[in-house]
């Protein structure tokens, strides 16, 4: 289970210590020292996870939460608070602006690699390693497989990221643009009839074996992967 991490930390040698540990696990960290840097960073780049501690210079970080929150594009990004302040109403004040989790500090880079994964298993399964199956259909990420019914199918590169956006987001109807940021990026511009064209693709793969029908078309806002009409 690797991510992209914004780690936002003031004091370099906590930042340094966090930063290396991630990377030791397979993380790709992106740093900031306030929230004035890290909203640059989020207005250019958007990473699977966001760390922020709470006492940082000028914005607090949880004015950061609140930001993010509030912020269409990033409004679903999970977030962990690092703080020192381990108090009840502290730990409230943080869950209640939309964090994810809430650590306080000192914490051993073990549990915050264990907190990492749980936040992101809940909050973005596409990102995670984990073996998904519905319906005879099955993904396994780590290996780059997809298996129908017991038989292995090949599937490029992209359809296999749709495959495995679909499969984690069921039951919900994403609009053209909602599936670009999530597949391809947010800061990737390519035309809705591209994204199209790989949902075409995708069904091509799936029709052998009758799963194309769990991709349905939802007119004038997008599709929706489903087992129900």
């Amino acid at each position: 289970m690797v991510a992209t991490i914004l780690v936002v930390e003031d004091e370099a040698d906590i930042q340094e210590v966090i930063t290396y540990n991630l990377e030791r696990s397979g993380h790709e960290c992106v740093r900031a020292a306030s929230a004035e840097q890290a909203f640059d960073i989020l207005n250019q780049v958007l990473p699977q996870l966001v760390l922020i501690d709470w006492m940082l210079p000028g914005k607090s970080g949880i004015d950061l939460a609140r930001w993010i929150r509030a912020n269409k594009r990033t409004e679903a990004m999970p977030l962990i608070i690092l703080t020192a302040r381990g108090s009840e109403q502290d730990k409230l004040t943080g869950l209640d602006i939309g964090a994810d989790d809430y650590m306080t500090k000192p914490f051993s880079p073990r549990e915050l690699n264990a907190r990492i994964k749980a936040v992101l298993r809940r909050r973005a399964p596409q990102e995670t390693d984990d073996t998904v199956e519905v319906d005879g259909l099955g993904l396994d990420p780590a290996s780059h497989r997809v298996v129908v019914n017991g038989k292995q199918v090949a599937f490029g590169p992209t359809e296999f990221r749709l495959l495995h956006f679909f499969l984690t987001h069921p039951d919900r109807v994403y609009s053209r643009a909602q599936i670009l940021d999530h597949v391809w990026g947010d800061h990737v511009f390519i035309e809705d009839r591209t994204i199209d064209v790989h949902i075409r693709r995708l069904r091509k793969a799936l029709e052998p074996s009758g799963h194309d029908r769990l991709i349905q078309t939802v007119r004038s806002a997008g599709y929706r992967f489903s087992q129900t009409v």
